[in-house]
C-alpha cells in the first residue's frame, strides 16, 4: 500500500532531530539525484552523532538514490482520491473481507492472544494485513535504505522522513534489517508495511516483520500507542486507526473491513 503520512507520531521527534542537525550545519536537501552522495556524507556525520553504528553507516554508505520512489511519492494523492466505496473496490475489499475471516477462523489462536495481550481485536488487524501487502504476498521489491534515505533527501518532506531514516540504519546495526533489505517504495517494513521509526518504537520481539506474528503483534500494540480502546468497535476507534494512515478514505476503509471481518 503506498505511503500516505503512516505513523504522525514521528512528526515531533523529526524537528527534534532536525534541530539539532541544524546545530551542525544539517545535510542539504535536494530534488534530484544529483546531490544525493554528496547528502550522504554530510548524514553520515548527522546519524553517527545521532548513535548509528558502524553497520548502519556501512548500508548508508552503499545506498543508491531511489527514483521509483520518487516516481511513487509524487503521485501519491492519486491512491487515496474519490469516494470511499470506490476507494475500497480498487484495494479489493470484498477479497479481503472474505479472506480475512478465513484467516481469523485458522489463526484463532494466535489473533486470540493478540488480544488478550493488545486489547486489540482480529478485525482491524486482518483489514491492515489484507489492505497493505493482500495478507503478506507482496512484501514490496524496493531496497529499505535506499527508498528511506532517498525520502529523508528530498526536499518534499524531509522534516518527516529524516528520523525514519536514522531509525532505518539503527535497525540494521541491530540486525533488524540489512543492507540488502527489500519492502515497500516509501521504505515500509514487512507484512503490514511500518516504516522504520515506528519498528523501533512499536516492534515487539525480535523486530523482524517479515514474521507474521511479530507483525501482527507489533500493529497492535502501535494501534494500542495511539489510543486503540479495547472492546470498542472499529469506528469507535477512528483515531487509532488515523494514527496508522491520516487519508479519510483508507480509514474509513479499514474500519468498515474490520466491522465486517469481527462480525463474522
Amino acid at each position: 500500500m503506498a505511503f500516505f503520512a503512516k505513523g504522525k507520531i514521528f512528526a515531533a521527534a523529526a524537528s527534534m532531530m532536525l534541530a539539532a542537525a541544524t546545530g551542525a550545519q544539517a545535510a542539504q536537501c535536494g530534488n534530484t539525484g544529483a546531490g544525493f552522495e554528496a547528502w550522504k556524507a554530510e548524514f553520515a556525520q548527522e546519524a553517527k552523532a545521532s548513535g548509528v553504528g558502524s553497520k548502519g553507516l556501512a548500508a548508508l554508505a552503499r545506498a543508491t538514490y531511489a527514483t521509483k520512489t520518487i516516481g511513487v511519492d509524487r503521485a501519491i494523492h492519486k491512491a487515496f482520491g474519490g469516494s470511499v466505496e470506490n476507494f475500497m473496490k480498487r484495494r479489493g475489499a470484498s477479497t479481503i473481507i472474505s479472506k480475512g475471516r478465513s484467516l481469523k477462523k485458522s489463526n484463532a489462536a494466535l489473533f486470540g492472544k493478540i488480544e488478550r495481550t493488545y486489547g486489540v481485536s482480529p478485525g482491524v488487524l486482518l483489514a491492515i494485513w489484507g489492505m497493505e501487502t493482500g495478507f503478506g504476498s507482496y512484501l514490496g521489491k524496493q531496497n529499505t535504505v535506499s527508498a528511506i534515505l532517498t525520502l529523508a533527501y528530498d526536499c518534499r518532506r524531509p522534516e518527516f522522513f529524516y528520523p525514519h531514516a536514522v531509525a532505518a540504519l539503527k535497525l540494521v546495526d541491530s540486525g533488524a534489517l540489512s543492507a540488502s533489505s527489500v519492502g515497500a517504495a516509501h521504505g515500509e517494513i514487512g507484512h503490514t508495511q511500518f516504516l522504520p521509526g515506528n519498528v523501533l518504537t512499536y516492534g515487539v520481539g525480535n523486530k523482524n516483520l517479515r514474521d507474521k506474528a511479530t507483525a501482527l503483534a507489533s500493529t497492535a500494540n502501535f494501534l494500542r500507542g495511539h489510543g486503540w480502546r479495547a472492546g470498542a468497535s472499529a469506528q469507535a476507534n477512528m483515531g487509532a486507526i488515523a494514527g496508522w494512515n491520516s487519508a479519510s478514505v483508507y480509514q474509513q476503509a479499514i474500519a468498515r473491513m474490520a466491522t465486517a471481518i469481527d462480525a463474522d
